[in-house]
């Protein structure tokens, strides 16, 4: 029993030594961007676009940053919804729960998830080529899109294998087709689809690699699909590679903000999360 006892403390005590690391390292994270960033965010930066000396320091702003990547998330994030929700239905409630087509389709996805962004740039990067386009919004949106999908798929799907057996199955008793379950279904992985956004938005937001290739990158805002679009990451990439200190500022400021932005997704997602789970049948 001492033995046991022992074997105990010593395991919670590394429980908390790796919480406290963890811990540590966002902080460390947080304290930097904060520290370095605060001093030059300002209302002036968010609200205007770059001008014609902004990277040798001189006046402008990340307008056209901010502006692309929102455009680019919203789009992507709800395009990724309307082809995962279908596909989550499809392997939870018309194939039977040990088909062999829903396995696969379960690893194919636990693959696309482990992918770098970089291969679904190069991959889209192909595709564009392919059909002789340009970088632009429309591509930043399309390589976005394939990025987020698995993790669409996979965090739904996670919460719609938990949804009651005997909830399904009181449906079907009571005449209800298979359609009509997924509305059931739907309300029961609520909580699911605002975890899967989240993650999605998390991941999209702060992706470079994938847009780089795709997207390209422009001092103006985007008005049309066809041109190119300027992302927060690619900001703070091109501007922290500057020699000039200023403009190293201003990219820990942009770094900032999308840390910020972040914060306010995940606060909304959380609340949203929160609301639905209270209608959950455990």
């Amino acid at each position: 029993m001492k033995m046991k006892f022992i074997e105990e403390k010593i395991f919670n005590v590394l429980m908390v030594l790796a919480t406290l690391v963890v811990f540590g390292f966002f902080a460390s994270i947080v304290w930097t961007i904060v520290r370095s960033g605060f001093p030059t965010l300002t209302w002036e930066m968010i609200t205007s676009l770059p001008g014609g000396g902004f990277y040798l320091g001189k006046e402008g702003g990340i307008l056209n940053a901010i502006v692309g990547s929102l455009l680019i998330v919203f789009f992507s994030a709800s395009l990724g919804l309307l082809i995962s929700i279908p596909i989550v239905f499809y392997i939870n409630v018309y194939l039977r729960k040990k088909s062999k087509l829903g396995y696969f389709t379960r690893l194919s996805f636990d693959v696309l998830y482990g992918i770098p962004s970089i291969v679904y740039g190069a991959f889209a990067f192909t595709i564009m080529i392919f059909f002789g386009l340009k970088t632009s919004l429309l591509g930043g949106i399309i390589v976005i899109t394939l990025l987020i999908i698995p993790i669409f798929v996979r965090s739904m799907d996670e919460v719609a294998k938990s949804v009651p057996k005997d909830l399904l199955d009181a449906a079907y008793s009571l005449g209800a087709t298979k359609l009509e379950t997924c509305k059931i279904v739907i309300r029961q992985i609520m909580p699911g689809i605002a975890t899967a956004t989240l993650l999605s938005i998390g991941r999209a937001i702060g992706d470079s690699a994938g847009v780089l290739f795709t997207a390209g990158f422009t001092d103006n805002i985007p008005t049309s699909f066809n041109q190119p679009a300027a992302t927060l990451p690619l900001s703070v990439f091109f501007q922290l590679s500057s020699p000039i200190p200023e403009v190293r500022e201003r990219a820990y400021a942009a770094a900032l903000l999308l840390t910020i932005i972040v914060l306010i997704l995940s606060v909304g997602a959380r609340l949203i999360t929160n609301r639905f789970s209270k209608h959950r049948i455990q």
